[in-house]
């Protein structure tokens, strides 16, 4: 539960902030310890409702929690508490509610004699990555959080970079497609049809590219409302049934791994996803069964990710990683699994799969600056090829015209 209070901290300072706690009485405990006098203190029903909407809670951006990940390991490695280096952090973030509201909730846990681990896993604001909460549990308990926290800042950063480059670079490309949608579709409903009139005085056969066009235009004209409607709520059935059906998604995943160069490009996307996050895992000293658990947990493509999960149960029983994806329905790359060999027969599995990640990370790179280069030529190309099918088509009963004049 959510509390508001207004009150006097104890330095003297008028302060209106809130505070989240089981009950009232927690509550007042809470400010109590922290030494805050309260004059008014009640559950804060709004911000309860909009801010975590019931038992629903917000997911972190990748880059607030690089940034947050990034300070962390800063401070640590200056000797400072994980608490003052949470205090000192969460300054910066005071005009946030969520934030704010985080760090303070995450401070009165560690007060509380809670380790950091169980201070993010009580904390009911945002919603965090499962292998970002295991990988400091261990942490913590080797005593090279510092190190993994600095890692863990570097691997969102790295995601949240290659997000925002497929987003500013399909922007443009997207914003064609939309103008062009609306440029066809009024060439169909009001152009094409002013133009067929002409042609319903012509007492010959139209070309066939001709009555298509004229076709469609009709179609579009007379139920171009349905049209949009039908293809609206399709849009909308496809983005629900991929979110809510397993089923679905695990279907439209396998379709994409057999569509040529956009396979090799999510299955390398997808390893070096896991392998990146597998070594930070293995040197923070969690068991291999758990590292593959929970580097699975990051990965999008449910057939990759079902893969690795079905590794991960052979591994319990006592096999080794290599030899337990060579028995798993989805054939993973030949020479990921001997990377993961050699690793294996040599003790060295971290380094290696640090190694293949980097080798993933820079192959993608190269790969989608490539394919993001060819999109907007490609959409342009279509989009000039419709309009000018269309424009033909008008003009081919002109030409017989004359022609035959």
């Amino acid at each position: 539960m959510i509390f508001a209070y207004k009150g006097i901290d104890k330095n003297g300072k008028k302060i209106k902030s809130t505070i989240e706690a089981p009950s009232l009485d927690e509550a007042k405990k809470k400010l109590s310890s922290k030494g805050i006098i309260y004059s008014s203190l009640k559950e804060d029903i709004r911000l309860f409702s909009n801010l975590l909407g019931g038992k629903k809670r917000y997911k972190i951006d990748l880059k607030t929690l690089s940034t947050i990940s990034r300070e962390l390991s800063m401070y640590l490695k200056a000797g400072i508490t994980i608490v003052n280096a949470i205090r000192i952090i969460s300054n910066q973030y005071k005009k946030d509610k969520k934030l704010s509201l985080f760090f303070s909730t995450v401070a009165t846990l560690l007060n509380e004699g809670k380790t950091f681990y169980q201070a993010l896993e009580e904390q009911k604001i945002y919603i965090l990555p499962q292998f970002y909460k295991q990988s400091i549990k261990v942490s913590q308990k080797s005593g090279v959080l510092d190190q993994v926290l600095f890692e863990l800042a570097k691997f969102l950063r790295e995601q949240e970079r290659i997000n925002k480059q497929i987003q500013s670079a399909m922007a443009y490309p997207s914003f064609i497609l939309i103008i062009s949608f609306f440029m066809v579709g009024f060439m169909l409903s009001f152009v094409v049809p002013k133009i067929t009139s002409i042609f319903t005085q012509i007492h010959q056969q139209l070309p066939l590219a001709t009555r298509i066009v004229i076709t469609i235009g009709e179609t579009i004209k007379r139920d171009g409302v349905v049209i949009v409607i039908m293809l609206v709520l399709s849009i909308l059935f496809y983005i629900m049934a991929l979110r809510y059906s397993k089923s679905f998604k695990f279907f439209i995943h396998s379709l994409m791994l057999k569509i040529p160069f956009f396979n090799t490009l999510i299955e390398k996307t997808e390893l070096a996803r896991f392998s990146y996050m597998a070594s930070l895992l293995i040197r923070s000293g969690i068991p291999m069964a758990q590292v593959i658990n929970l580097s699975s947990n990051i990965l999008k493509n449910e057939v990759i990710k079902d893969t690795f999960l079905q590794a991960s149960s052979q591994v319990v029983e006592g096999k080794k990683l290599s030899i337990a994806l060579t028995k798993t329905s989805y054939g993973i790359d030949d020479s990921f699994i001997q990377a993961i060999a050699l690793g294996e027969e040599t003790s060295e599995v971290e380094d290696v799969l640090k190694n293949l990640s980097e080798l993933y990370f820079e192959e993608n790179h190269d790969k989608v600056t490539l394919l993001l280069s060819l999109i907007e030529p490609i959409m342009m190309l279509i989009v000039g090829g419709i309009i000018g099918f269309i424009v033909t088509a008008m003009l081919l009963p002109i030409f017989s015209i004359n022609v035959g004049n």
